[in-house]
């Protein structure tokens, strides 16, 4: 159960809106799932000559149905990076990318629902490049015949509580596809259960996230004062180029602050700042261009050559339907440089009209990521028109543990009609890989809220790694 402290006791009771039971065995200890997950998978057509893949599996919990559990969307970033791939295999499906059953998966609380979007993504592809999506309409509007095609053929998930999840950039794709679909819910145009979407560590704000930068640098040490100089100037020179409403140029300059800060941090990981791993590149990629360089850091290395050899062999032999002429990822760099013009845009214009069409929104942030910092994401939503946002500011955020014995923060929780935000320490961007080798299982009484149930495991994960590792 998460307890919070009032007055520096423990508090006995649940926090938020339903029971949640953490259990974690001794270490080494599997735990399999009940059977092996009922899984399908397929093509849909959502323009003229462009192929959207998706993998469904459905939820694996030894006491409740599917039907009794909700149904999550889950959209990867990039542009350009697979939810069929590295959200399958690297984060959150039920087996890694060993092709071994996790120790925990969400399945055992939801069925989840892995899309390759934008279309050239993974395995989706178009047969004709000038197919590409360039900007988030055309996203949007592809995932909309994507769903509408699926719940219509779906029909058993038509009633079950749907939550789109994301991560990264798959955040601002998902900001936008959770309003058309609300719309297209609310015309009948589409027959699901909406009830909100989970943005974690999302590019919502591109400027916002830039100009954080520097003063989260210089305030973990990772900046001296000529560095902090340094990627200021970039920084202003990004919001200049915004400001003049040249996007392009604006992606082309964020890459070149990327580069400033390699250089005065001793090469950063713009995913944890903690950890000095470098992403793997192939050699033939080393060229001296600005996309492909952005492409490399923040797509290749979802693209790793162990999971590229995995989706290109057996799993491309198992799902039996991907045409000869397409190869996993091999349109992705594609997909990453047609959205160039887009990429900077922000979209908290779209988080306010969620907000104010009732549709829950949950932001959830790790401590230590730097590509989309907890910092820029506080500044957006300052900037937020929503009438409750001061409603929202005014709370005390409540820390959260995971026993009532623990004395370490997890993680903070702040809430206010239908919206919510989680801080969640000692993660990176990357949230959800903190499940991976984790040994615990969840138990909820109520899933009807699917993404505090989701948010709270990735708390209940987080502390139980780290703690393990002390």
């Amino acid at each position: 159960m998460f307890w919070y402290k009032s007055g520096g006791k423990p508090k006995a009771e649940p926090f938020n809106l339903a029971d949640f039971y953490f259990y974690f065995p001794p270490q080494g200890v599997v735990l399999r799932q009940s059977q092996e997950p009922k899984e399908l998978w397929g093509y849909v057509q959502v323009r003229n000559k462009a192929h959207m893949f998706w993998w469904l599996y459905y939820a694996n919990n030894p006491t409740k149905a599917f039907t009794e559990l909700p149904l999550i969307l889950w959209l990867q970033g990039g542009p350009g990076a697979s939810g069929c791939g590295f959200g399958n295999f690297e984060e959150i499906g039920p087996l890694d990318k060993e092709m071994k059953p996790r120790n925990t998966t969400w399945l055992q609380a939801a069925s989840v629902l892995f899309v390759d979007n934008p279309v050239g993504t993974g395995f989706s592809y178009v047969d004709d490049c000038n197919l590409f999506a360039k900007n988030l309409s055309t996203v949007v509007s592809d995932m909309m015949v994507f769903l509408g095609e699926f719940f219509s053929r779906r029909t058993e998930f038509q009633t079950i509580p749907f939550y789109i999840f994301s991560e990264s950039y798959g955040g601002k794709m998902a900001a936008g596809i959770a309003l058309e679909l609300h719309e297209a819910v609310q015309k009948g145009t589409i027959k699901c259960n909406f009830m909100g979407t989970a943005l974690g560590d999302s590019w919502i704000s591109p400027l916002d996230s830039v100009l954080s930068w520097g003063p989260y640098l210089y305030s973990t040490s990772l900046l001296d004062d000529n560095g902090l100089a340094e990627v200021t100037a970039v920084a202003k020179e990004i919001m200049d180029a915004i400001n003049k409403n040249q996007y392009g140029l604006a992606t082309e300059l964020w890459g070149k602050a990327e580069d400033v800060i390699e250089e005065n941090t001793d090469n950063v990981n713009f995913y944890n700042i903690m950890n000095k791993e470098v992403p793997e590149m192939k050699s033939s990629e080393q060229e001296n261009l600005h996309l492909v360089g952005l492409y490399q850091r923040h797509v290749r290395n979802m693209h790793k050559e162990s999971l590229d050899e995995l989706m290109n062999g057996p799993i491309r032999k198992k799902l039996k339907i991907i045409p000869d002429c397409v190869k996993w990822g091999g349109q992705s760099r594609d997909v990453f440089e047609n959205m160039v013009e887009d990429f900077m845009k922000p979209v908290i214009d779209i988080i306010d009209q969620l907000l104010a069409a009732s549709v829950n929104v949950t932001v959830y942030n790790g401590q230590l990521d730097l590509i989309v910092d907890t910092m820029g994401q506080e500044a957006w939503i300052r900037k937020l028109k929503w009438p409750n946002l001061d409603q929202f500011s005014k709370q005390r955020w409540k820390a959260l543990y995971v026993s009532p014995e623990s004395t370490e923060t997890a993680a903070f929780h702040k809430a206010y009609e239908n919206f919510a935000f989680f801080w969640i320490l000692k993660a990176g961007h990357m949230v959800n890989n903190i499940l991976l080798g984790v040994g615990c299982t969840i138990i909820s009484k109520k899933t009807e809220d699917a993404c505090t149930l989701a948010i709270f495991f990735l708390i209940a994960a987080a502390y139980h790694v780290l703690s393990s590792l002390c």
